[in-house]
């Protein structure tokens, strides 16, 4: 059978390797440079590849496609592809095909908090002796896992866009913390296109099977009704409510399902009220998983936290810089600037999303002294931020921004960075923003 693979990065490298294991004839493809490392990959399994371009002919007599998670379906390739019926997958879903029979596996997907949860619970995991894997938006290809060295478990962070490619994948744990407008970009502007997207993480979910949400959001509840799920369904909120599986209240931090569990809200390595959400996610989603009270316990109380999520980098001149360049849509942002304790200089901008700043609004004018604008074109920012009458700067560049954010903020204060917004304009990625931030903030130090 030929399978072609459209972008030689981690996921594509990793399920080419998996591919080519199972018998595949394979052929990778990139319209861009592949990086060395990949090349060298490919070169040792002496897998035929091609960068700089796609040739068509060869596409078109694959099989079945892996996809990039990154490339859009309106993309000329994948609408050759679509027009021809040739099935397109995610890597996640070719991955799952040959998971072993006792694999088990714990996804977790939302607009918002998926890569501290996913990465909360796989620490639990590992702390309680588990064989486990990290996959998915972070970690390791899981492809290339399954291929080289497979485990009995894996925790895995799932997108929108992995979500869009996935049929007959099954999470035996399924986790949903939100689902706030994000990404509109790549859904028609449609919100509900955006949210049947998330809804997939239930599907093919059984009765043996676990779905943990909140009971909070928006959406959430009221799409539940309409799918009826026929697994265990666990639910958490803010506060106790009826029906409610997992809360806070009076500081204290309770489940009642999967199983009778507590712990001092103070005892949490994590602030703020978003981040009590994810402890409750993760503590649910590692009980269901069978690990003791006291591994899930000692792992809500040390983990470390997340590269690029409200990251403190450091103090200068009475200023503490927070870096959270993960914060790539509204509803984030929003929740970082909720747990500021200090008046902060917001950092906001780059590759917009269809982004509707209004709910920040009142957020800003409570948290935020100055707004320094950080993008390519930042007409939108000042479209939507001036007439909150806050001081602004007007930056293009990292080093522009940092030097904004020092006239504006004085000892005691905070600069965050929390875009709302994608990096594509000035930065490679998200982590390369954010480790520019950095380097120009110890530099400072």
């Amino acid at each position: 059978m030929k399978l072609v693979i459209l972008g030689a990065a981690e996921s594509g490298i990793g399920a080419a390797i998996l591919a080519q294991q199972k018998g595949y004839d394979v052929f990778v493809t990139d319209n861009g440079p592949i990086k060395d490392k990949f090349k060298a990959q490919l070169d040792l399994h002496k897998i035929s590849y091609e960068e700089g371009g796609h040739t068509m002919e060869r596409l078109l007599e694959a099989d079945e496609a892996i996809k990039s998670p990154g490339i859009p379906d309106t993309a000329p390739p994948i609408r050759a592809l679509r027009e021809k019926g040739t099935p397109i997958l995610s890597e996640i879903e070719f991955a799952g095909r040959y998971f072993p029979a006792a694999t088990r596996t714990i996804c977790i997907t939302g607009s918002n908090g998926k890569t501290t949860t996913t990465s909360l619970i796989y620490h639990i995991l590992r702390k309680a002796g588990y064989d486990v894997g990290l996959a998915g938006n972070i970690g390791h290809s899981l492809a290339l896992q399954v291929a080289e060295s497979p485990h009995q478990w894996y925790v895995i962070e799932l997108s929108s866009f992995q979500l869009d490619n996935m049929y007959d994948f099954r999470a035996d744990i399924a986790v949903l913390l939100n689902i706030t407008p994000d990404h509109l970009d790549r859904y028609n502007f449609e919100m509900q296109n955006y949210v049947d997207s998330k809804m997939r993480i239930l599907q093919n979910q059984g009765p043996a099977d676990t779905f943990i949400y909140w009971r909070g959001d928006e959406y959430i509840p009221a799409e539940m009704a309409k799918r009826a799920p026929v697994c265990r369904c666990l639910g958490f909120s803010d506060a106790p409510e009826a029906d409610s599986l997992g809360y806070a209240a009076d500081g204290v931090f309770t489940l009642i399902e999967p199983r009778a569990f507590s712990l001092a809200q103070d005892h949490l390595s994590l602030p703020g009220r978003h981040n009590l959400r994810n402890c409750l996610a993760a503590a649910m989603a590692a009980l269901a998983a069978g690990v003791p009270d006291e591994v899930v316990r000692a792992g809500l109380e040390d983990f470390p936290g997340v590269e690029h999520r409200l990251e403190r980098v450091g103090v200068v001149a009475g200023v503490t810089y927070v870096n959270d360049s993960k914060a790539t849509n509204v509803d984030a942002c929003y929740c970082a600037l909720d747990s500021m304790t200090t008046p902060t200089v917001l950092i906001v901008g780059g590759l917009d999303k269809g982004n509707d700043y209004t709910t920040l609004y009142d957020i800003v004018r409570q948290k935020c002294k100055a707004l320094v604008y950080l993008g390519a074109d930042n007409a939108k920012l000042h479209e939507s931020f001036d007439h909150l009458g806050l001081p602004v700067a007007d930056t293009h560049s990292m080093q522009e921004c940092i030097e904004a954010c020092r006239l504006f903020a004085a000892a005691g204060d905070t600069v965050l960075l929390s875009p709302c917004c994608a990096s594509f304009d000035l930065f490679r990625n998200m982590e390369d923003r954010g480790e520019q931030f950095k380097a120009l903030v110890r530099a400072m130090a």
